[in-house]
């Protein structure tokens, strides 16, 4: 993309958001001059990988024009070879989107590191599309995240349609909390590290350390994207679909960035729209992920036996619970 062009499509975008034209244009230039990154106090870009969602999509561009942020901000999304027209409709109807539409289904993963590779922000903002803002929260979460300069990320409160708070947040997959999940031990001590995986106790209506929300709605710090490898490419795509923002946090949190949750940033979440479209898929998908996510960090020498139960227990319940067998995602 052109210069001229990039700096005609964030015009128009300026207009729809009430910023200063000329303001905004020159963040752009200052952000050329320093290698694509932009440095100047805070940007945002908010990147969106979409598979099949074009209404829920619309939606969640629309409430992103009608609740924007009040710093210099872009969109990124990237469409996973959809088949309902959404690659048209954004290109059509949402004009200062910058849009990549992948000729193939490459995951989610993938997807979001073609968006962070082309992303200039200093904040870098992974959203679901079947998301929808009804306040100031992008505000809101660059002020909080502003705020605490020792947090890598910050996750969001996500509400359901209903106005309930979904749980949202989990701890990192250990062997004793993915244990107490298969057993039940879990929901009988849910005060113990039995429950350390689903965390039943998390009190949503307090802002504290989180480690690791779902992957719906997480802001990053590019400074702490860094600090585990390229920020052009910060998903493993080992996980193609879950855990891969999971396995990011962990990395991160080793790296001494953990996450923050605060419940004064909220996002409407309709949930699970692109992956139910493949229910069966996606069930083994998950529970392959997991797998996944034990082997990467979890294993050593001298838990490996147990680990190989835990294994098989995981495939037993993605059996159980798909009715059946599935290869899962494949590109």
């Amino acid at each position: 993309m052109g210069y001229r062009t990039l700096t005609l499509r964030r015009s128009r975008q300026v207009k729809r958001s009430n910023l200063d034209p000329p303001k905004l244009l020159i963040y752009r230039i200052e952000v050329r001059k320093n290698a694509g990154v932009y440095t100047r106090g805070p940007m945002l870009s908010i990147l969106i990988v979409n598979w099949n969602t074009r209404e829920l999509l619309r939606a969640c561009l629309q409430s992103i024009l009608d609740h924007p942020p009040t710093c210099p901000y872009e969109v990124i999304v990237v469409d996973n070879a959809s088949t309902d027209s959404s690659a048209e409709m954004v290109q059509k109807d949402f004009l200062s989107v910058r849009l990549h539409a992948s000729r193939q289904n490459l995951g989610y993963a993938a997807g979001n590191n073609q968006a962070f590779a082309l992303a200039t922000g200093n904040l870098l903002l992974t959203l679901n599309p079947d998301t929808e803002f009804d306040d100031n929260s992008l505000d809101r979460a660059i002020e909080v995240l502003e705020a605490n300069p020792s947090y890598g990320t910050l996750g969001a409160r996500q509400i359901s349609l209903d106005g309930s708070t979904q749980s949202s947040v989990r701890g990192f997959p250990t062997i004793l909390g993915i244990a107490g999940e298969l057993t039940g031990l879990s929901r009988a001590f849910p005060a113990s590290v039995f429950a350390d995986y689903r965390l039943p106790a998390f009190d949503y209506d307090l802002e504290q350390p989180a480690p690791q929300p779902m992957g719906t709605f997480l802001l990053f710090r590019r400074e702490a994207l860094q600090s585990v490898g390229d920020p052009a490419h910060p998903f493993d795509e080992y996980f193609p679909i879950f855990f891969n923002e999971v396995d990011l946090l962990f990395r991160l949190a080793k790296a001494g960035w953990p996450c923050l949750y605060s419940p004064r940033v909220r996002v409407i979440h309709h949930g699970g729209e692109g992956t139910k479209q493949v229910r069966k898929s996606m069930i083994w998908e998950s529970h392959r992920s997991l797998v996944r996510f034990l082997r990467k960090h979890r294993w050593r020498w001298w838990n490996a036996p147990i680990l190989l139960v835990v294994f098989g227990l995981v495939y037993v319940g993605a059996f159980v619970r798909a009715k059946g067998y599935d290869a899962g995602f494949r590109s």
